[in-house]
């Protein structure tokens, strides 16, 4: 087995387990959750071995608290192939009413049905993972803390190791466990076989529902094309029936669209509401995003060195997978991102918002040589924002590829994404 790399989510599962009678680990295939899991588990069930799928599946219709047996925490790995064993779990966490005894793993959303009758509010806690950030990876050096920022240590001097070439490669590669510590080639091969899989078998298995395959794989492109932007529906079937494909009707792109998020494979990044000073309308549409952005430039066949001719693309790359990590960090710490935009043309790329109210900003930028209009939105936000209804912000920065971190005149951070940690 290969060497385990520590996740931020693994102290979110203990502390969780301390708290609540049972924890669902959710998110897409391949990103870690059950070697997260097994790490705490004392027992397994895994419900899709082959070897023993039928007989569990039996044995859920029968009697499911037979599943359910074992040294606690027990892990019940893809719980969603039997559906019964949620009300389960809940049943059995009530009966013993002590904490820490199930983990739950799932990389598909259910719907709920006849077969799940209660929410498990009260009962089933969750965590959310995701592919690999570049500090779980060992890739950022972790010099500069998000906790820190809010804690108003802003005072920074550091230095990134990665190169832009790095910076490329762990764009196309993506946060991928297994091709973490893989070749570039065979890594990024990895992320097209993700791809692959989603379109050919992934998307059938959630509901039973035949998809086309071509116009799945369009709208994957499409997206990819359309990636950390507000494209609206309209853009995205105008582009598709570009290609091949025929007509594409708005309940077509929006059913595929919601499988693709319950097989967290899309996770568009919601817009931010504050309260500000003037009447501004503020927009609401959100960024398209895909949970890593390893699978945009699968779905696009680009490997790191077609970023490297078209900076460009480079940039929506880059800052779709600095959005990845903030999601990580911010989660950590209780806190969501996201981006903000008004009628003005007035944007910011990334509003990290902690549950206690304190929030701080973020532009993206692959280079310095956009330092100073970033620099310049940041403030104007700033300039914007009602405080005497919410917070001042706790800090503005860039996040950037560059790799010298540090202080501007203005009071804007500047963090290499290769010096970021939660």
């Amino acid at each position: 087995m290969k060497k385990y790399y520590p996740r931020i989510a693994d102290k979110l599962l203990e502390s969780s387990l301390e708290s609540s009678g049972a924890v669902l680990i959710e998110g897409p295939k391949w990103c870690g959750k059950t070697r997260t899991a097994s790490e705490r588990a004392n027992s397994v069930l895994y419900m899709q071995d082959p070897d023993t799928r039928e007989s569990n599946l039996q044995a859920a219709n029968i009697k499911p608290s037979l599943l359910l047996q074992g040294k606690t925490p027990r892990l019940i790995d893809e719980w969603q192939v039997a559906p019964v064993l949620w009300d389960a779990v809940r049943h059995e966490v009530d009966r013993r009413g002590e904490e820490g005894q199930f983990i739950l793993t799932g990389s598909v959303t259910p719907v709920l049905d006849e077969k799940i009758s209660h929410t498990g509010t009260g009962r089933i806690s969750r965590v959310k993972m995701r592919p690999m950030s570049l500090f779980e990876s060992n890739e950022s050096n972790g010099n500069i803390s998000l906790w820190d920022l809010f804690d108003d240590i802003d005072e920074i001097s550091t230095l990134s190791q990665l190169e832009i070439e790095d910076i490329a490669q762990a764009i196309v590669r993506g946060g991928w466990p297994a091709s973490v510590t893989s070749k570039t080639g065979s890594a990024e091969k990895r992320a097209q076989d993700y791809v692959d899989a989603v379109v050919n078998f992934e998307v059938s298995l959630v509901d039973r529902v035949e998809r086309n395959q071509s116009k799945m794989f369009a709208l994957l492109r499409s997206l990819s094309r359309n990636i950390a932007t507000e494209a609206k529906h309209s853009v995205i079937i105008k582009d598709m029936e570009g290609g091949e494909n025929e007509s594409i009707s708005y309940p077509t792109i929006q059913s595929y669209l919601n499988v693709l998020q319950r097989l967290f494979v899309v996770e568009d990044l919601e817009a931010w509401n504050p309260s500000i000073r003037s009447s501004t309308p503020l927009r609401v549409s959100p960024k398209r995003h895909f949970v890593d952005s390893s699978i945009a430039c699968a779905s696009l066949g680009m490997n790191h060195e077609h970023l490297l001719s078209d900076f460009n693309t480079f940039g929506f790359m880059f800052e779709s997978m600095c959005i990845r990590d903030l999601r990580v960090y911010a989660e950590a710490m209780d806190g969501k991102v996201y981006h903000y935009r008004d009628k003005n043309g007035l944007e910011c790329d990334a509003v990290i918002v902690l549950r206690d109210g304190r929030w701080g900003a973020a532009e993206i930028k692959l280079g310095a040589n956009e330092f100073d209009k970033a620099a310049r939105n940041l403030k104007s936000l700033e300039a914007i924002i009602d405080t005497e209804k919410m917070n001042k912000p706790s800090f503005l920065m860039i996040i950037t590829g560059s790799k010298l971190g540090y202080k501007r005149d203005d009071g804007v951070l500047i963090v290499p994404i290769g010096c970021l940690r939660n």
